[in-house]
């Protein structure tokens, strides 16, 4: 198991270093800000829709490691679904994170499982799933910066 750690490990630190998606879309259909106020990070998640069809997908800002790799993460798994699928992966994105640890990560989260262990840290739950809720947000074009809090 600690050689499975270890990778995720890898892809987290990597996704960190160099975040998918990272930057701002200019004239972004939707557009939503998120702050963590327990460790500072703050991000922006920028949307182009076609119809409910997410078509492009960025995010902007700063914060630790598990916040920009999971923003990353994100868009990648995102880009080309509806918005109501992106709201299906984020439920459970959301219950991989939050469950019993020994619980395997749940069917369909794909790359995302990468994540599961922040659940074992209980202040790294609100780093990894920022990104998530500041996603919901633009979804629902809400205009209110985004808290964990």
């Amino acid at each position: 198991m600690s050689d499975l750690r270890e990778l995720y490990q890898e892809v987290i630190l990597d996704h960190n270093k160099h975040p998918r998606n990272f930057g701002e879309i200019e004239g972004a259909d939707r557009h939503a800000d998120g702050y963590n106020p327990l460790c500072g990070d703050r991000l922006a998640v920028y949307l182009n829709l076609d119809g409910e069809r997410i078509t492009d997908v960025a995010f902007l800002g700063s914060g630790c490691a598990i916040s920009k790799a999971s923003a990353s993460l994100m868009t990648d798994a995102i880009k080309g679904r509806t918005v109501a699928e992106a709201r299906a992966l984020f439920g459970r994105f959301h219950a991989m994170i939050t469950d019993d640890a020994d619980a395997p990560p749940p069917e369909g989260v794909g790359k995302l499982a990468v994540l599961a262990g922040v659940r074992d840290y209980p202040t790294r739950v609100k780093c990894a799933s920022l990104a998530w809720h500041t996603l919901r947000a633009a979804c629902d074009d809400l205009h209110e910066p985004v808290t964990t809090e």
